[in-house]
């Protein structure tokens, strides 16, 4: 084979390649295992195009062979651009407003009042960080106060956390975000660009995290944001976190799910004190 039908050749098997039922179910099998992720039937074509991408940058042929790779002893690498591949990021600036609102009447206010030694707030699932800003900047009053307030802001997905920690957004992203925090916590980088500065970026701390994975945080949070996260898990998986953050709650502290993501049964240490927001039992 010449070089250049070999280009041509990595250029064009990935394209070509047509993922079967079987590796489909293989690849949300893994799926499952690695990040208890549950990928419907119907999901076949989304997982085709965006593994056909490592196909197409590691010259593989086939899926079979892609599949062979993650599975093997030889693809610790390759298991995190899998999972990368097939996680979804939707998400903006201050999405769900009543969240925010509330986290401003009742957290923030309690802090502001109380001061409080230290105020903890997790955003699992962050995707590219508009939700960990969204809480830094509610609680900018508290931070331009000095207290000590910290966001731990996590997410499976190793390339959406680079783009969190870079805080640059298309100025069309953040228009969401109320004008008055706008003037405050970002500043114009150009090429229609706004990088996110300040205390409400000093205050957050990103991090990987697989959420069936053991998580190494030692204290309790006074708030936890898993909001679009559940849904792309199982019932028992899905009861499983919901205990997981539970127990990592303060007494009082609320944890806000997607607006989709209303628990469908009672649990014996949350209330329900708003649309898709619980508070501990003391």
């Amino acid at each position: 084979m010449t070089a250049l039908h070999a280009q041509r050749r990595e250029r064009t098997c990935a394209h070509d390649a047509r993922i079967s039922e079987e590796d489909f179910r293989r690849a949300a099998a893994l799926l499952r295992q690695l990040a208890g992720i549950v990928l419907a039937p119907h999901k076949i074509s989304l997982v085709q195009s965006r593994l056909a991408r490592r196909l197409k940058a590691l010259g593989l042929d086939n899926f079979k062979e892609y599949l062979d790779l993650v599975s093997g002893p030889d693809g610790v690498d390759e298991r995190t651009e899998f999972v990368n591949a097939l996680t979804t990021n939707l998400t903006s600036f201050f999405r769900e407003r009543h969240h925010f609102e509330h986290l401003a009447s009742e957290l923030l206010q309690n802090v502001l009042r109380k001061r409080p030694p230290r105020v903890r707030l997790w955003s699992a699932g962050c995707s590219n960080g508009a939700e960990a800003y969204s809480i830094a900047m509610t609680m900018l009053p508290a931070l331009e106060a000095g207290l000590d307030v910290k966001i731990l802001a996590t997410d499976i997905d190793t390339r959406v956390l680079g783009r969190a920690k870079r805080a640059i957004y298309a100025a069309d992203q953040v228009e969401e975000a109320p004008p008055a925090l706008r003037s405050k916590c970002m500043r114009s980088v150009g090429r229609g660009e706004v990088e996110i500065i300040g205390p409400a970026r000093d205050a957050i701390r990103f991090r990987q995290l697989n959420l069936f994975a053991q998580w190494p945080m030692q204290g309790a949070f006074d708030a936890i944001f898993c909001r679009n996260v559940l849904i792309y898990f199982d019932a028992e998986d899905k009861a499983r976190l919901v205990d997981r953050f539970t127990g990592k709650l303060t007494s009082g502290g609320f944890l806000y799910l997607g607006h989709s993501e209303a628990l469908m049964s009672d649990h014996p240490m949350l209330e329900p004190v708003g649309r898709t927001i619980y508070r501990r039992r003391a």
